[in-house]
């Protein structure tokens, strides 16, 4: 196959762990036309190079490198490529209930349905670096499923409050966050999904991730990895050996307990254990 048709080959990826998420890149866009269609999902995409045409309902326009194009579901549209130019670009489908969870986000995870978003594309340089930095993170298979799940309401949440209303939290601590905290103290060693906060606390993904940040200053995966790392170091001031604790304290293994421990204490193991 030449170079040439192995970019032009659309590249997919799904997760059956982030069931809400899809994603797919196009590294040259020259030989990709799309008639006109929807989809059942919410779609967000952003031009990495090039420009192409958008045409979006009964509206139509020249998009180019930094534009974030967005369709609500079923809304009719396609991008195609202007005179045989080179562009680019990645897509992510995102379940509409799914979001609407992070738009009605309340403390008994309130769903009042899948709100539409006005805008169909915006240039806003927080939307277009964020899905890029999503969408890496969505691919990177280091990254634990926690702070997948993070990345995606956050970045979608900033959609929101960009371009719709977002219900705001309460300024008071709320008991169930900190019953968040004291889940993941006693549960640190093993993995812990999103899903088990919420049940544990009564609360939906979105509010549980915004309102844990601002009683914690940091986000409940931060919070996981830096309750590994404190537990490390006690077991390394007791003599522990580094593969056991990273086998005990939760790390996928003694590497990634070598490269988190540094992050977080700019010491590997070996030299604070010294």
């Amino acid at each position: 196959m030449s170079s040439d048709a192995s970019n032009a080959t659309p590249q997919f990826w799904r997760d059956p762990q982030l069931p809400f998420i899809e994603a797919r890149s196009i590294a040259d866009g020259r030989k990709v036309c799309y008639a006109r269609h929807s989809h059942e999902v919410f779609s967000i995409g952003a031009i990495t190079s090039g420009r192409s045409t958008y045409l979006h309902e009964k509206t139509r326009h020249t998009i180019s490198t930094g534009t974030v194009v967005l369709m609500n579901p079923g809304e009719v549209h396609a991008c195609n490529p202007i005179d045989d130019q080179p562009w680019s670009y990645v897509m992510l489908y995102v379940d509409a209930h799914w979001l609407a969870g992070i738009q009605h986000a309340g403390e008994c995870g309130t769903n009042s349905g899948f709100q539409p978003i006005a805008a169909t594309h915006t240039q806003l340089p927080a939307l277009f670096n964020g899905l890029l930095e999503l969408y890496a993170r969505l691919l990177y298979p280091a990254i634990e499923l926690l702070a997948k799940q993070e990345a995606a309401i956050h970045f979608f949440s900033r959609v929101q409050q960009s371009l719709g209303s977002l219900v705001s939290l309460p300024k008071t601590a709320n008991r169930r966050v900190e019953r968040v905290a004291e889940y993941i103290d006693e549960h640190f060693r093993h993995p812990i999904r999103l899903e088990d906060m919420c049940e544990a606390a009564s609360l939906s993904e979105a509010y549980l991730i915004r309102a844990f940040e601002q009683r914690y200053h940091m986000t409940p995966h931060a919070y996981l990895t830096n309750r590994r790392v404190q537990h490390a170091q006690t077991q390394l001031r007791d003599g522990t050996s580094i593969a056991a604790i990273a086998q005990q304290s939760g790390f996928a293994d003694q590497a990634h307990l070598q490269r988190v421990f540094k992050k977080h204490l700019a010491a590997t193991p070996g030299q604070y254990k010294a």
